[in-house]
């Protein structure tokens, strides 16, 4: 059975860490993994700025194209590598496509998928070659003939039949298979993308389709924690978590597994393992079906710049089934994830990130109806959580809106 491998753009970052990842691969080699593999760290976002700068006719992109290919030639040269064709060509035709190509407002997500994507392209094409001339042999497979998705850019469905076939076909062979995570494509063969952070998704998409044996997520922690130890010192590993409470903390913003990854793995009880490239020898934790046999700890989640918006109808009635469904669907519509929601009589409060689309949003529901907004608001989640927990973690800030359940508790706060 396969063992599905994968590392993010932290691992890969510069020419050491690809020698690290080299040593972790070969303690795997006799298991021939299907390796899976983000963009080098920072790189999508300097995609998404020479997509930017393109499509507002900017005339530096070439030059924020150049230094981006310059930054993946430094690591080939580091890593001592005899040739660079394979990497140079995908940011070759990348700078080809732009300048041959007139953008049109339309069509702007549709751009994204094909410009951003270039990242997972350009990081396996350097680690295949690598790989290769230190004497691993292994081959570089394009994940855009693997996932099939339908063409709701940024944001897409996978078709699981198609791409399920083609996941067989291709990975039955005995070999170390390289393969990009976050891409896919459209029957069509338009590139698409999984969401941002998406290559998790796509090693559990994999995982499923090749009925692995299990799959491990390689990150720069000891595990998954219950809290983000940049921002709790006391945070601590949780060695064994359950398929449900993974699917709980990716919901509520946990952002150590994308929140995809898990139901494609519960589906055929597939073992997610999350280990420390830093330091393989570590255990990790690992999700599984099973409950652990010792309760949890308080699990705390912080999600920074939210915006809280209390919804009216026009003519102070009560928000009921109807206009319940207006909303939703001006959500659905401008796919914008609603994180807390609330309603009283007269009201209906929703917590969800200040974004790009927020103003769209809120101009539409303003035909039909009255909208406070605040922002700099602050979303405190805590699974399992205590008394002493809340007010550990609430540290003074003013409470708007407050839900509880028996396992969960939600705050949105602000700095007094």
């Amino acid at each position: 059975m396969k063992t599905i491998l994968k590392f993010g753009g932290a691992s890969i970052q510069d020419a050491d860490r690809m020698r690290n990842v080299l040593n972790i691969i070969k303690q795997y080699a006799d298991k021939k993994p299907i390796v899976v593999v983000s963009a080098l760290g920072k790189t999508t976002n300097a995609l998404e700025a020479i997509l930017n700068a393109w499509f507002k006719h900017d005339t530096t992109w070439p030059n924020l194209l150049d230094s981006l290919k310059a930054a993946h030639l430094s690591i080939c040269k580091d890593l001592a590598l005899q040739t660079t064709n394979a990497v140079e060509y995908i940011f070759d035709s990348l700078q080809e496509y732009l300048e041959n190509t007139l953008p049109e407002l339309h069509a702007y997500d549709q751009y994204y998928d094909h410009i951003v994507a270039h990242g997972e392209l350009a990081s396996t094409k350097l680690l295949v070659s690598y790989f290769n001339e230190r004497g691993l042999a292994c081959e570089w497979v394009d994940a855009r003939g693997i996932i099939h998705t339908d063409d709701h850019f940024r944001d897409v469905n996978i078709d699981w039949e198609a791409t399920e076939l083609a996941a067989k076909a291709k990975f039955g062979g005995d070999e170390i298979f390289i393969t990009q995570g976050f891409i896919g494509a459209t029957a069509n063969g338009h590139t698409t993308t999984l969401g941002r952070e998406g290559s998790d998704y796509s090693a559990s998409i994999l995982s499923y389709c090749v009925d692995a044996e299990h799959m491990i997520i390689w990150k720069d922690v000891a595990g998954v924690m219950n809290a983000d130890p940049k921002l709790v010192s006391d945070a601590i590993v949780l060695p064994h978590i359950s398929y449900r409470e993974a699917v709980e903390m990716t919901y509520f913003g946990a952002k150590v597994i994308h929140p995809k990854t898990i139901k494609p793995l519960q589906n055929k009880k597939i073992p997610l393992l999350v280990k420390c490239f830093l330091n393989p020898s570590l255990p990790g934790t690992i999700i599984s079906e099973q409950e652990p046999r010792e309760s949890y700890p308080p699990i705390i989640v912080w999600k920074e710049n939210q915006v809280l918006l209390s919804i009216q109808d026009k003519d102070f009635s009560f928000i009921a089934e109807k206009h319940l469904t207006s909303i939703f669907n001006l959500f659905n519509n401008h796919r914008i994830h609603i994180h807390l929601m609330q309603n009283s009589a007269i009201s209906f409060s929703v917590c969800t990130d200040a974004n790009s689309r927020i103003n769209d949003l809120i101009h539409d529901l303003q035909l039909q109806f009255n909208v406070v907004r605040n922002e700099g608001m602050r979303l405190l989640t805590i699974r399992h959580y205590t008394e002493d927990s809340i007010q550990k973690y609430l540290a003074g800030d003013e409470i708007l809106v407050e839900q509880r359940s028996r396992t969960t508790v939600q705050l949105v706060t602000r700095k007094k």
